[in-house]
C-alpha cells in the first residue's frame, strides 16, 4: 500500500457539491484507418485490459482509515470491472462542436464513485465525418497534468497497428489494508504532525511572498527574507510584482454546473511569433490568455485596473516521481498584463513576468504547495476544506485563475488503430482559482486548448475562443510587423507599408485527416 500525500489528499477534501477534482480530456478521433473502420466500447474495453498494467492510477483505489484518522491509503482492485468505468453514447444528430462540448460538460460536472478506482471513459459517437470522441477523466489525488498524459500515451499507438506489449509477470495479490494497522499509524503519525507541520509551515513561510493570499499579507517580503537568513539561505531571490488579484466576474463562489469549449492553434504560427520576440513558446500562450481575458472582460465592462493573476501548474517529477501514483507538481503565481491596452506592450511584460517567475521558481523551494496542505492535520483538512474553499470565495480569491500548458507528442497517435486528430485538456475548478481555467496541450504541430469554466460567471465560453482566435491574429500580425522593421534597418528602405497579417483561426473542429507517411 502507499499513502497518499498531504497535497493528493487536498485534492480530495476540496470536493464538495459545486468542485469536482478530476482532471479530463477529449481525444478527437478518426476511424478511418482502424482495421474495423470504427471503435467500439468492447475494442476499448480489450485494449484496456491488455494495458492496465502500464497505467498504475487505473487499478487502484482508495482504502479509507478508520473514522477519517488520516491520510488514505491506495490498494489495489483486484475486482476491478472495466465495463463500470467505460461508457457509450452517441450525439444527437447533427452533432457539432457545441453539442459535443454541452455533453461533455454535464459529463465533467459530475464526481468519481470513490467506492471504484477514480477513473472513467466515455466513448461518444454521432460526430461528422464518421469521428468519434474519447473523453477520459480521473481524479487529480491520482494524477497529474504530465502523468496523465503519460497514462494516456501508454494506451497509444504509433501507428495503427498496434504493438505488441508484454504480459505483465503474475503479482501476489496484495492483502486488504488492516484496519488496526492503519490506526496505529494514524497514532504515530498525529503525535509527529506538530514537528512535521513546523518544518513545512518554516519551508513555506521562506517563500511567503511568492505564495496566493499570503503574499498580500502586510510584511510578507519581510518575513520571507527573515525566515530565509535564520535558515541560513542567503541565495538572492528575485522580487515579485505584487500578486494580489483583483476582483472579477469570474472571481467568487461556484455552481456545481460546467461549461466546456474547445479550439486549436497551428504551432507553427505559436513558434514564429516566439521566435521573432525571443520568448518561450509557453510565453506566447500566457500573452494569448492575456489578450483573450482582457477582451471579454472589456466586452462586461469588467476590466479591472490591476493585472490578473494566474497560477501555472509545474512538473516538478522527478525519475522515481513518475513511476508512482500521485501528484508531483507545483505553481508559479504570476500577473497577466490585462490591464495594458498596448498589444506589443502588453506582450514584452507577460514576457517580463514571466521570466522573473521562472527566475524566482529556479531559486526556491519547489514544495511550497505541498507543504501548505502539509501544515494541517488530515481530519482537519477533511473537515473544513470546502468550507475555506467557500469563504475564500465570498470575500476573496487566491487567483483568479489556472492557466497550464503540458507538453504532448508532436508527432500522431493512434487508439485501436484510428487516427487520433486533437485532445482538448480540461481542469478543476474551485471557489479559490475561480470559475475559468484555460488548459492547453501540444500535439501533432498544434496547440489544442480546452476552456472549462461555471455558466453562471461565465455565460458564454465559447467567446473565448473566440477572443484567442483574435489576440493570436493580433500577435501574428506584430511578429510580421517587427521582421519587417527588421528588414527596414538592414537595408535602409521604409517606403512600403506593412501588410497585416494573415488571419490564424482557432479551429472549433478537428481537420481532415493527413495521410501518415509510412
Amino acid at each position: 500500500m502507499r499513502q497518499l500525500t498531504a497535497l493528493d489528499t487536498q485534492f480530495l477534501s476540496a470536493e464538495s457539491q459545486t468542485t469536482a477534482s478530476h482532471v479530463a480530456g477529449v481525444a478527437i478521433v478518426d476511424p478511418a484507418t482502424a482495421p474495423t473502420g470504427t471503435i467500439t466500447r468492447e475494442g476499448l474495453i480489450s485494449l484496456l485490459r491488455e494495458r492496465l498494467h502500464l497505467a498504475p492510477p487505473l487499478r487502484m483505489r482508495l482504502a479509507d482509515v478508520p473514522f477519517a484518522l488520516d491520510r488514505p491509503y491506495w490498494t489495489e482492485a483486484p475486482d476491478l470491472d472495466l465495463r463500470d468505468h467505460v461508457h457509450e453514447s452517441t450525439l444527437p444528430a447533427p452533432g457539432d462542436d457545441d453539442q459535443l462540448a454541452e455533453h461533455v460538460a454535464r459529463i465533467h460536472a459530475r464526481r468519481l464513485d470513490r467506492a471504484r478506482p477514480l477513473w472513467e471513459m466515455h466513448l461518444i459517437h454521432g460526430l461528422p465525418d464518421g469521428r468519434v470522441a474519447l473523453y477520459t477523466k480521473v481524479h487529480h489525488c491520482a494524477i497529474d497534468g504530465v502523468s496523465g498524459a503519460e497514462i494516456l500515451v501508454s494506451l497509444l499507438d504509433l501507428s495503427p497497428e498496434p504493438r505488441l506489449v508484454e504480459t505483465p509477470p503474475d503479482v501476489p495479490a496484495e492483502r486488504r489494508p488492516d484496519p488496526v494497522a492503519m490506526l496505529a499509524g494514524a497514532v504515530a503519525r498525529s503525535v509527529a504532525h506538530p514537528v512535521a507541520a513546523l518544518r513545512s509551515f518554516t519551508r513555506a513561510a521562506a517563500d511567503l511572498d511568492a505564495i496566493p493570499l499570503a503574499s498580500a499579507l502586510p510584511g510578507a517580503r519581510l518575513i520571507a527574507r527573515t525566515t530565509r537568513r535564520l535558515l541560513g539561505d542567503e541565495r538572492p531571490r528575485p522580487e515579485l510584482p505584487p500578486l494580489a488579484p483583483p476582483r472579477t466576474p469570474f472571481n467568487g463562489t461556484i455552481s456545481g454546473e460546467r461549461s466546456f469549449a474547445f479550439g486549436s492553434i497551428p504551432l507553427v504560427e505559436i513558434r514564429r511569433v516566439s521566435r521573432t520576440f525571443g520568448m518561450s513558446v509557453n510565453d506566447v500562450v500566457m500573452t494569448l490568455c492575456a489578450s483573450a481575458l482582457r477582451r471579454w472582460l472589456v466586452s462586461c465592462d469588467a476590466l479591472p485596473d490591476q493585472p490578473l493573476i494566474a497560477a501555472v501548474p509545474v512538473a516538478v517529477r522527478t525519475a522515481r516521481g513518475s513511476e508512482t501514483i500521485g501528484n508531483q507538481i507545483s505553481a508559479m503565481i504570476t500577473p497577466l498584463a490585462t490591464h495594458v491596452d498596448c498589444p506589443k506592450e502588453r506582450l514584452t511584460m507577460v514576457r517580463a513576468a514571466m521570466l522573473a517567475a521562472k527566475r524566482r521558481f529556479a531559486v526556491s523551494p519547489a514544495t511550497w504547495l505541498s507543504d501548505v496542505c502539509a501544515m494541517f492535520p488530515a481530519p482537519f483538512s477533511a473537515l473544513v476544506t470546502p468550507t475555506l474553499f467557500r469563504l475564500a470565495g465570498m470575500v476573496g480569491t487566491g487567483v483568479n485563475l489556472i492557466v497550464s500548458n503540458v507538453p504532448g507528442p508532436p508527432f500522431p497517435l493512434f487508439l485501436c488503430g484510428a487516427r487520433v486528430l486533437s485532445y482538448y485538456p480540461m481542469s478543476v475548478l474551485t471557489d479559490v482559482t475561480g470559475a475559468l481555467s484555460i488548459t492547453c496541450i501540444t500535439y501533432d504541430g498544434r496547440l489544442d486548448l480546452g476552456v472549462v469554466a461555471c455558466p453562471d460567471r461565465v455565460p458564454d465560453v465559447w467567446s473565448l475562443i473566440g477572443h484567442i482566435d483574435e489576440a493570436m491574429e493580433e500577435l501574428t500580425t506584430l511578429a510580421k510587423r517587427e521582421r519587417a522593421g527588421e528588414t527596414e534597418s538592414e537595408d535602409g528602405s521604409g517606403d512600403e507599408p506593412v501588410a497585416a497579417a494573415e488571419p490564424v483561426t482557432v479551429e472549433r473542429s478537428a481537420p481532415a485527416v493527413e495521410k501518415v507517411p509510412a
